[in-house]
C-alpha cells in the first residue's frame, strides 16, 4: 500500500462526497448520470424553483463535478469526470 497516495486520494474522495452530501444535488447528479440536460430539465425533474437550481449547479461546476456547454439560448450540464457518473450509477445500483 501507497499510503502517500492513500491520504491525498482520502482527501479527494470526502470532498466529493460532501458535494454529493446533499439530497438536490445528488438527484441532479443521478438526472445527469445518463445524459446532459439544460436547467429547465432539471429545475422540472427536481421540483426546485430557478433560483435553487442555479446556487446548486453553480456549486457543483466550482468544485468541479459539472462542467456545461452553451448552445443558442440553452445552457447543457454535464457530469465532468466519469469516475463521478461510474459513482452514482453504483448508488443507484444500491439504492434504487
Amino acid at each position: 500500500m501507497d499510503l502517500k497516495k492513500i491520504k491525498n486520494k482520502n482527501t479527494e474522495v470526502a470532498k466529493i462526497l460532501k458535494s454529493l452530501a446533499h439530497p438536490k444535488r445528488l438527484l441532479i447528479l443521478c438526472f445527469l448520470s445518463d445524459k446532459e440536460m439544460t436547467v429547465g430539465e432539471l429545475e422540472n425533474l427536481c421540483t426546485t424553483t430557478q433560483s435553487q437550481m442555479s446556487q446548486f449547479l453553480k456549486r457543483l461546476e466550482y468544485e468541479n463535478i459539472l462542467a456545461s456547454r452553451r448552445d443558442g439560448k440553452n445552457t447543457y450540464y454535464y457530469i465532468n469526470d466519469p469516475k463521478i457518473t461510474k459513482l452514482i450509477k453504483e448508488l443507484h445500483k444500491i439504492f434504487c
